[in-house]
């Protein structure tokens, strides 16, 4: 029997790289995106910030799927900044999507998944939820939400048989990164560092965050529920000495 996967974020990056590992390894998947990706997805136009959009594209999915098994809340946006350099407008729009857009999707999945005989929430978190990264304090606001959103979903939903976990990527060389890069006034002196700043000394693939998706999302993690699990390249717990 081939599980059924939801994939929000599904259309680029570590959301598309999940989908297409979760695909190789024999899920049926729908990908939800403002611009989701084609064949060999279900690809479902959606914003998660419009519950009636979410509500209707979950249920589309499951019809076209035959059910949920799989839900990989990855859907975000970035910000950068103190907390002086972005209005409340944009607080609300970053949370909006970040933190209420996971609720929405995993609220419309939550009848489809009490039936999956192996039913697990995936959330997309970050390095950022568990450490202080300089020029990132709205964006790290959310994802510390994700941190203690997921903790609580795993809590209220183990007893009907729904795990949820999250990965925390380090920073990951995605679409979004490289929009950032280019933007830099010296983009390659600005990967360097961000290189640097990774005990591994390279950014995480998307790739790699997938595959760590993907075993959270899969019976072969059947008894991990409640669990954060780094993809960062060592950065949130290794302590390195500078190089003589």
């Amino acid at each position: 029997m081939s599980l059924k996967a939801i994939v929000t974020g599904g259309g680029s990056g570590i959301g598309l790289a999940a989908a297409t590992l979760l695909a190789e390894r024999g899920m049926k998947v729908a990908c939800l995106d403002v611009n989701p990706p084609g064949e060999p997805f279900i690809g479902i136009k959606v914003d998660v910030t419009d519950d009636a959009q979410v509500r209707a594209a979950v249920a589309e999915a499951a019809e076209r799927l035959g059910g949920i098994d799989v839900l990989v809340n990855n859907a975000g946006i970035g910000a950068q900044g103190t907390i002086e350099d972005n209005p409340d407008s944009e607080w609300q729009r970053v949370f909006d999507v970040n933190v209420f857009g996971m609720v929405r999707v995993a609220r419309a999945a939550l009848p489809y998944l009490r039936q999956s005989e192996h039913a697990s929430i995936v959330n997309t978190c970050s390095i950022a939820a568990t450490a202080g990264l300089p020029q990132r304090a709205l964006y790290s606001a959310t994802k510390g939400a994700v941190l203690s959103l997921t903790l609580a979903m795993a809590a209220d939903h183990v007893r009907e048989g729904i795990r949820v976990n999250c990965v925390n990527p380090g920073t990951a060389d995605t679409p979004w990164v490289a929009r950032l890069l280019d933007r830099a006034d010296d983009p390659e002196g600005e990967r360097a560092a961000l290189n640097a700043r990774q005990p591994m000394g390279r950014l995480v693939s998307a790739e790699e965050v997938a595959a760590a998706i993907a075993y959270l999302a899969s019976p072969e993690a059947g008894a991990t529920t409640g669990t954060a699990l780094a993809v960062d390249g060592g950065m949130q717990g290794l302590r390195l000495r500078a190089p003589n």
